[in-house]
């Protein structure tokens, strides 16, 4: 499926972005068959719109030490805008939260952390997150090895 807005040179435009962030205008107008000044035009109209949001470099968090991954399920005591706003607020605060989703189902959130090892996530776990006011209860899971990994989804 594809957007009324994206036409095939912009959906190939993104694909080349997402495999090389860094691609220079003229190379990418080589591999999309353009120009380079139209391909800057559509960059710059694909940011506008807010379809592409920012440019980052992709870091390998077990090459700086953080080996483990843990996701985390939060549950709160009350389902309440101040509590919800409360938990939110606290997660910006833990540069060890990864991602953070709000959830259907069972649990209030599911988070992704990035640790070191059991030793930072204990200390993470008893010293901070179970202190956040308005949490209830919180499941955590190991996982054993990433089978995909993808940094967004386009056409």
């Amino acid at each position: 499926m594809t957007s009324p807005n994206l036409d095939e040179i912009d959906i190939r435009i993104l694909r080349e972005l997402r495999n090389d962030g860094r691609i220079t205008a003229a190379e990418l107008s080589q591999r999309v068959g353009l120009s380079v000044t139209p391909v800057i035009r559509r960059l710059k109209h694909l940011e506008n719109t807010g379809i592409i949001t920012g440019y980052v470099a992709l870091i390998d968090e077990v090459a700086l030490g953080y080996e483990m991954s843990v996701f985390v399920s939060v549950k709160l005591d009350k389902q309440i805008d101040a509590a919800i706003e409360n938990f939110e607020t606290e997660m910006l605060k833990f540069p060890e939260v990864i991602d953070c989703w709000l959830m259907t189902g069972h649990r209030d959130y599911l988070l992704r952390i990035a640790i070191t090892g059991l030793k930072e996530f204990e200390a993470l776990m008893i010293e901070r997150l179970v202190k956040i006011n308005g949490v209830a209860s919180i499941e955590s899971s190991i996982p054993i090895r990433r089978v995909k990994s993808g940094i967004s989804r386009t056409p």
